[in-house]
């Protein structure tokens, strides 16, 4: 039986639902939070959270969070605190059990926070343009009991996608899922991530925990619908679930958190939890502006997402866009920065070739005639450098 064949979404919302009603153990690693930010959360959500890590650690002050399958609520209302009165965040989920334990606390909780800025939308985490609070609405006063009747609710599907997103393109600064990516049907795993793409702000960045498998999952265990639900049988092979991130269109994909102990073995197969954080904001011109970058160590040489390799100590050419991306996570702390002594505007600036690989002449940035003899500055405790 092909995976596509066994009902996913079933399995898990049938599990999902009964977990939202009393604990199940058997559905969450040991994960350590910040207890600042569990003090004032009801026992009944710390308790039927089902996570394998933490992403809200990943979480800026006065940031948009996405919450890509919210279950209860706990991250939503951890990043809450975090991101501040001036930030804002929005959990998915297609559970409604699970929804309405989120919801069941959230004025109570808005009191006890100062604020309120979580809520909580009804959708599937690979469609993210689809609310289906609209499509259960249509469906009440619309029932489809004729061919037309379906071509006109598919009418209505294309039309509610355009014209109200569940969340809108270029609205989020950081997303977040918990132990969730896994669940999804195969069939769907490649367009959930073109949706995380899309929704992601220009410079915003994914915070992904999930269970990750060191081999394939074979297709005995693929077509067992416990499994599925015990995020075994949908996870990814570790080295695929990187590779899912950068055919999306990311960069820069670090792994920040990988448990060294398996949390389950499964015929030889380990089964372990991983974080990774992602960005989004490589696309668009490139642009010469006589920049340069020295990558400091402690590799001999890198390799970038964009074909890029960076010699330990070499002053290397970059255009314009990879100099600003370099200047920010994750690659800060690893390179060194050089401006051309004389900017480049950038309606001046040429293109640039970034298939090449080229180190760049410390005349290219100074300029070709500059001839400055000067003494360096005075150093050290008594102005003596020797």
């Amino acid at each position: 039986m092909p995976p596509y064949d066994l009902d996913v979404e079933a399995a898990v919302k049938e599990r999902y639902g009964e977990a939202a009603k009393a604990v199940e153990p058997a559905l969450c690693c040991p994960v350590e939070y910040d207890p600042q930010f569990l003090k004032i959360l009801p026992d009944e959500i710390v308790e039927r959270d089902y996570g394998c890590g933490d992403p809200s650690a990943y979480v800026k002050e006065g940031e948009t969070v996405l919450d890509l399958g919210s279950g209860g609520g706990k991250i939503c209302y951890i990043a809450s605190q975090i991101v501040g009165k001036k930030g804002r965040v929005i959990g998915v989920d297609t559970n409604t059990e699970m929804l309405g334990l989120a919801n069941k606390y959230r004025d109570e909780l808005a009191e006890k926070i100062g604020y309120g800025n979580v809520e909580f939308r009804y959708g599937k985490i690979q469609d993210l343009k689809l609310n289906l609070d609209l499509v259960n609405d249509y469906l009440k006063d619309n029932p489809i009991s004729s061919a037309e009747d379906f071509a006109n609710y598919e009418s209505f599907v294309q039309k509610s996608k355009a014209e109200n997103s569940l969340i809108e393109s270029d609205s989020i600064d950081v997303i977040l899922s918990n132990c969730v990516l896994n669940l999804v049907k195969p069939e769907f795993k490649e367009q959930m991530f073109e949706e995380m793409f899309r929704v992601l702000k220009r410079g915003g960045r994914v915070a992904i925990s999930d269970i990750v498998a060191d081999e394939d999952v074979p297709q005995h265990l693929q077509d067992d619908p416990e499994l599925w639900s015990g995020c075994i049988s949908g996870a990814f092979r570790e080295d695929k679930f990187i590779e899912a991130f950068e055919k999306a269109g990311f960069y820069g994909m670090e792994i920040v958190k990988r448990d060294e102990k398996p949390w389950q073995t499964v015929e030889g197969i380990e089964f372990r939890s991983v974080t990774v954080v992602a960005y989004k904001g490589k696309q668009g011109e490139c642009l010469e502006r006589n920049q340069a970058v020295i990558y400091k160590g402690p590799w001999k040489k890198v390799l970038d997402d964009d074909g890029h390799m960076l010699e330990r100590g070499a002053r290397m050419a970059v255009c314009d866009k990879t100099f600003k991306i370099y200047g920010k996570e994750p690659y800060a702390s690893q390179i060194e920065l050089i401006e051309p002594l004389e900017e480049i505007a950038l309606e001046n600036a040429e293109e640039f070739d970034c298939k090449r690989t080229a180190k760049r002449h410390p005349r290219e940035t100074k300029g070709m005639d500059y001839n400055l003899t000067a003494e360096g500055e005075n150093c050290g405790i008594d102005g003596d450098c020797c």
